[in-house]
């Protein structure tokens, strides 16, 4: 097991921020982000290693060029944007040793071979793969071979394709593998993300898995680890209000923080199944309700609804033994206010 990998569901879930193209070309404003992260709790920053001329051709039209009026990068070309929003290979070394002297891990995904080999010269501890990226099977080769876990967004896939990642991964060498639901849509709905796939998801293919989450807020991704999420990713930003390419549908630094304590709150939620007394509750039973005495008594007299009722504190018999102490007779004189025991009776 990769130490740096601790990625299981004895652990609280490992919080990844994806930086992505939101540090605006700025390299301070890059390391400030890592720096917020790391104060609110994250335990990971993930950046996207790439060039536009690694991840297309320089076309301004046809269906290289943006025209979907629902995108956030409506009207501009794939090239441009891809221009935009990567971040200089050469950023990659302070950013990471940024994130070490902050005690997080800082890693990447790669969007081609090259970017692979710039990584392993970085020694990266481990990958992820990109959902628009997840059917190429060379570059899943690729990274498998390097020896390194994998972490893997599943938007877009269907089963059968996943099926063929998970197989050319484990062929190829990659022992730890880790796929995170993911619904390829920028912002993403809570009503589109699907949780019920983690649990499946995990059944099926016999690894961790995680949430790629694209949606506002923290709501889908905390309710992801009560499914068994052990990763969440969600984009990071300074402020949104300071724009960025995944701005919109980024993280700030409070809701990043609310985000990793809520996250591990459902984590430590989760427990085991008990149907016991737990130690928390056991001084809250004398608050149950039990039978007591509510009128004077003299020894002899019959016990009645009228003199005797289930009412708190709980130090009496359950009420359970109501109609078995009906009708019964008191061995003594009783106080309005007495307990009902097996003695008294």
């Amino acid at each position: 097991m990769n130490t740096v990998f601790q990625i299981n569901k004895n652990r609280p879930p490992f919080i990844i921020a994806e930086m992505s193209g939101n540090h605006n070309h700025s390299l301070e404003r890059a390391l400030a982000i890592v720096e917020l992260a790391a104060k609110a709790g994250v335990d990971a920053i993930k950046l996207q290693t790439y060039t536009a001329d690694t991840m297309t051709l320089n076309i301004d039209d046809g269906e290289f060029f943006i025209a979907d009026k629902n995108s956030l990068w409506q009207g501009t070309s794939l090239y441009k944007l891809y221009q935009t929003a990567y971040t200089p290979w050469e950023w990659h070394k302070p950013i990471f040793n940024r994130c070490k002297e902050l005690g997080i891990i800082g890693f990447s995904t790669p969007f081609d071979s090259t970017a692979v080999d710039f990584l392993e010269g970085l020694d990266v501890p481990f990958y992820k793969i990109a959902s628009f990226e997840n059917t190429d099977l060379s570059l899943i080769k690729k990274v498998a071979r390097t020896g390194k876990p994998m972490i893997v967004s599943t938007g877009m896939t269907t089963i059968a394709e996943l099926d063929e990642l998970v197989k050319t991964a484990r062929e190829n060498g990659c022992k730890e593998l880790v796929l995170l639901q993911c619904t390829s849509s920028y912002p993403a709905t809570p009503e589109g993300s699907n949780l019920l796939t983690i649990p499946h998801m995990k059944q099926l293919f016999h690894c961790e898995v995680g949430l790629s989450d694209h949606t506002l807020g923290i709501g889908v991704a905390v309710a992801s680890v009560a499914l068994g999420a052990s990763v969440i990713e969600k984009h990071f930003t300074t402020s949104r209000a300071e724009g960025g390419v995944d701005s919109a549908f980024s993280m700030e630094p409070a809701e990043m923080a609310q985000l990793v304590q809520e996250a591990r709150n459902a984590w430590q939620a989760l427990g085991y199944i008990s149907y016991e007394v737990s130690e928390q509750e056991k001084k809250s039973l004398q608050f149950r309700r039990s039978l007591y005495i509510v009128e004077d008594m003299k020894a002899g007299d019959v016990i009645t609804e009228k003199n005797m009722r289930a009412i708190r504190p709980g130090f009496g018999l359950s009420p359970k033994y109501y109609d078995t102490a009906l009708g019964k007779t008191v061995k003594q004189d009783v106080k309005r206010g007495t307990a009902v025991s097996w003695s008294l009776i």
